[in-house]
């Protein structure tokens, strides 16, 4: 995993890979999801102002560990476009689609 500095510029690089949109890092905001009772994601999800998109001004992303034995790192991008609005309901919202697609496999 990158250091604390580097992540914030990989996810940038991801950002504007996956969206072909510009990406310029705002803020990390901490996030502590809880449903019911239980810690579901804690973490902290960076902010990214977006250039050149037509819905979204800002994007929130961070990544978690994936694959075999979680050696392997995934990117989750999420637009702030309604629902979304702020880096916990970017959270909430990617929970429910990986909790979706987990159950469509």
């Amino acid at each position: 995993m990158a250091n604390k500095r580097e992540h914030p510029d990989r996810l940038q690089i991801a950002i504007q890979e996956l969206h072909q949109r510009g990406a310029v890092w705002r803020e990390s905001v901490p996030v502590h999801e809880v449903f019911p009772g239980k810690t579901v994601w804690r973490g902290e999800a960076e902010v990214f102002d977006l250039t050149g998109h037509p819905k979204a001004q800002c994007c929130y992303a961070w990544s978690q560990p994936d694959g075999p034995k979680e050696r392997d790192e995934r990117f989750v991008t999420v637009m702030e476009i309604p629902p979304v609005m702020s880096a916990q309901t970017a959270v909430q919202v990617a929970i429910v689609s990986a909790s979706k697609q987990r159950r469509a496999e």
